[in-house]
């Protein structure tokens, strides 16, 4: 688990929030540190035979380096429940993006007979090159989902502007004319650069000041507070617990500052009013997963699988309370 950071972001003045000239900095210093084509790209050109693959937009920084790609299950029909996987919100957190690449190579295709699955695995390409949580205007895709939300100061969690990768992923969406989805669940991780490199630079961008916190070690999920679903968080958990550990609380019972509502469960105020991805549908069971990658641990393998099994897990759930069984 890391600790607090204590030297200062580099760029801006503290208690002074970012300008333009600031977040050029920022963005002229970030560097790129691997491959999207190669590590995503190649793979999604490898699954053109088995899912309908989708150009659903690209990135105005580099349209040709940084297109973005929907894979759709074949034998799509409005008979069946639709399911949403999402992956590299965050571009950094690269189990969000291979966990989503390994279940389409694994696992979607004999999900495909019980549902639609449409799966947009490397929703910020850009922050996946450059390991960043933000994108290239140093917003956070994942607080963009929802620009007109409710600006809570202190929360933790608040909207932010839109972005091109909000903005892409939602109007795919809406061309697919689903009226209600069943299940979307968006492909996360909690790193130890969140505390020593993200919070930092968030307190400097908005000039406030960064709190330290611990990262949990371990797997979890985040719930929407409003529909809770505790027997279906209950079914991941155990489904991710065969692969990897499950996040125990902190000395003061939290998980990130939250309150922990179950075995490795912790809710937030309606994933939609606070512009997360993991509201931009109106699915019924809806959560976002956290994976630690740098536990001493877990291996970068085990943490895509844990993604893997957590999907499966929920979508097993589904069809068996479907089918009256518990």
């Amino acid at each position: 688990m890391a600790s607090a950071a204590t030297t200062p972001f580099p760029i801006g003045t503290p208690g002074k929030p970012w300008g333009a000239e600031e977040r050029a900095e920022w963005f002229s210093t970030r560097e790129v540190k691997r491959s999207y084509k190669t590590e995503v790209v190649e793979k999604i050109e490898a699954l053109k035979d088995r899912y309908e693959v989708q150009r659903y937009g690209a990135l105005s920084i580099d349209e040709s380096r940084y297109p973005m790609y929907s894979l759709k299950t074949l034998n799509w029909s409005a008979d069946k429940p639709s399911v949403l996987i999402t992956g590299g919100v965050h571009g950094y957190e690269k189990s969000g993006v291979q966990g989503a690449l390994l279940f389409l190579q694994s696992a979607a295709e004999k999900y495909s007979e019980k549902f639609n699955i449409l799966v947009a695995p490397s929703v910020s390409p850009w922050g996946y090159e450059t390991i960043q949580r933000w994108n290239a205007q140093a917003v956070d895709p994942n607080r963009s989902f929802n620009p007109q939300g409710e600006v809570v100061e202190g929360r933790s969690f608040n909207p932010e502007p839109a972005t091109e990768e909000s903005r892409a992923l939602i109007a795919l969406l809406e061309g697919l004319g689903v009226d209600k989805w069943t299940c979307h669940i968006d492909l996360h991780e909690t790193t130890d650069t969140d505390e020593t490199e993200f919070r930092p630079a968030k307190a400097a961008r908005d000039g406030t000041e960064s709190k330290p916190d611990v990262i949990p070690d371990g797997f979890y999920l985040v719930s929407d507070s409003t529909n809770p679903q505790t027997e279906w968080h209950k079914a991941m958990i155990d489904g991710v617990r065969k692969v990897t550990h499950i996040a125990p609380p902190d000395t003061e019972g939290l998980i990130i500052g939250e309150e922990v509502v179950q075995e490795g469960v912790i809710a937030i105020p309606a994933p939609r009013s606070i512009g997360l991805c993991a509201g931009v549908t109106n699915a019924e069971y809806a959560t976002t997963t956290e994976v630690y990658p740098d536990s001493p641990n877990a291996t970068e393998d085990q943490c895509n699988r844990a993604q893997v099994a957590c999907i499966e897990a929920g979508l097993d759930f589904i069809l068996k309370k479907a089918n009256g069984s518990s």
